[in-house]
């Protein structure tokens, strides 16, 4: 039985509708918007939010704990233990879903923002809506796996036994896809210039040391899950599984892209 409580309009959450209001509804494609409203609701939503002077209030009113999902967060962030030992395979997805505070949704959501419009433009929105899903569930399995491979390779439970939430992961692998599709340069990280192609380890190592709190798996396992996407055959594969579902192709900056054909 549902036992979230509802919650008021914390400042993560209002700061974010300040940011979505301020780019425009109509500047953001439909699946980023709608992968935002679910982070912010928790919740699989079947009401389509209505005309755009309501859509604020509709977004608002959905982190509210009004529509409970029937977990606590903790129930559903995902760990090896619980998928190798429990097989609890409901967190490969919404451990995604989930973040430890509003400010944690905060700043992950307006990072998502900017990657979802520039690769939601760019794929299209049906194709980007199944890449999303695919790099989300890839990015956990690796999570679990490098535990297991940490947990070996130190012998520390510690790695077994770490529980994350968030998705800051599947940003991580956003963040490897956009730098594949953008010209070579350097991208401000925090207080530095730093090639574009390395801009992605470079805020891995920066957060682990700044955010101690911060999964520094989880973050690696989205590094590891865009480059198996962008650097492997693996790629093509899942693009073309892609497109035979959607009747259109997933087309790429050919000049910066990594890409393997098969005959």
């Amino acid at each position: 039985m549902p036992r979230r409580r509802n919650r008021g309009l914390e400042l993560g959450v209002a700061l974010l509708l300040g940011e979505i209001i301020k780019v425009g509804f109509d500047n953001i494609p439909p699946v980023t918007l709608c992968t935002i409203a679910g982070q912010v609701s928790s919740n699989v939503i079947t009401t389509e939010i209505g005309a755009e002077s309501e859509r604020p209030v509709a977004l608002a009113l959905l982190y509210l704990g009004i529509i409970n999902v029937p977990w606590e967060k903790w129930e559903v962030c995902i760990s090896t233990e619980s998928v190798l030992k429990h097989r609890d395979y409901r967190r490969f997805f919404f451990s995604s879903f989930e973040h430890a505070d509003d400010m944690h949704l905060y700043y992950n959501m307006i990072s998502f923002l900017v990657k979802g419009r520039s690769l939601e433009r760019r794929y299209g929105s049906t194709n980007f809506a199944f890449l999303l899903f695919v790099i989300t569930v890839l990015t956990n399995i690796i999570y679990v796996a490098l535990g297991h491979i940490f947990t070996e390779a130190l012998h520390d439970t510690y790695y077994m036994k770490s529980c994350a939430i968030g998705f800051s992961g599947v940003i991580f692998a956003l963040k490897v896809l956009t730098s594949s599709e953008t010209p070579p340069g350097r991208e401000w990280v925090q207080f530095m210039w730093v090639p574009t192609r390395y801009a992605a380890w470079a805020e891995l190592i920066l957060i682990h040391l700044l955010v101690p709190n911060a999964s520094f798996i989880g973050h690696l396992a989205g590094i590891l899950s865009g480059l198996i996407y962008t650097s492997t055959p693996i790629g093509t594969i899942v693009d073309q599984f892609i497109s035979s579902l959607t009747g259109e192709p997933i087309i790429h900056n050919g000049s910066y892209y990594e890409s393997y054909s098969f005959s």
